[in-house]
């Protein structure tokens, strides 16, 4: 299927429908992504506003299509500071309407703290792919066009551990975002404390610091990918 891959970043998510066998074409509004997008496996990289891609006619040629919105707005940290998350776009509701409105089948994506913006959305965790991995990553997920995700890996028997939201035992505390402890779950937000790490976890080896910030780990979308058809 041909993927398109909304607010794409460098190419976590398009790793995974790439690897997932779907051949996958980002948009970002930020033209200096393109370089490390490409390193992904995606097919090719536009530079565009998602809020205008969406409504453009040659949109129909997608099959399937991923937005993952600027989560600032919805971010925790942006909600300690007053007025900073106002700085950044509300877009959840907005690209809703868009991919509505192209009959396809979608997922947007975004943090947990966006939730009250998402409807019935699917909370994806890095242990339920990679079970001990020092890494959580909870990331929400809410589709519509007629695609609906099965539900999410359960972790087996008798296992045992503290458990997240997620239902995963979290064996570990998580670390401070920018202040990884060894021992802990990294937490790959804002100024990556430890940058092999995060992307040894999120097994995202081509990105920068930042660029591993705004990313999902590819494992999540392959999931997702290979429930398309």
């Amino acid at each position: 299927m041909i993927v398109l891959d909304g607010c794409s970043g460098a190419g976590g998510a398009a790793r995974g429908y790439a690897d997932a066998g779907h051949t996958v074409y980002g948009i970002d509004i930020r033209p200096e992504l393109e370089h490390d997008y490409l390193k992904s496996g995606a097919s090719g990289f536009l530079e565009a506003d998602i809020l205008e891609a969406l409504a453009a006619p040659w949109i129909a040629k997608a099959d399937f299509i991923h937005v993952s919105p600027p989560c600032q707005f919805y971010s925790a940290m942006a909600a300690c500071r007053p007025g900073l998350a106002q700085r950044y776009p509300n877009l959840i509701g907005p690209v809703r309407e868009l991919l509505n409105a192209t009959g396809k089948p979608w997922v947007i994506e975004n943090v947990e703290a966006a939730a009250p913006w998402m409807k019935d959305p699917v909370r994806l965790c890095a242990q339920m792919f990679r079970p001990g991995v020092l890494l959580y990553r909870h990331r929400l997920f809410e589709t519509g066009g007629g695609f609906r995700l099965a539900a999410p890996p359960r972790p087996p028997e008798g296992s045992c551990g503290r458990r997240g939201e997620c239902g995963w035992p979290h064996p570990v505390p998580a670390s401070r975002a920018g202040h990884w402890v060894p021992g802990t779950a990294i937490s790959v937000a804002g100024h990556v404390g430890n940058v092999a790490l995060a992307r040894q976890v999120m097994e995202i080896g081509w990105t920068t610091r930042d660029e591993l910030g705004e990313a999902i780990p590819p494992y999540y979308t392959e999931w997702i990918g290979r429930q398309l058809s």
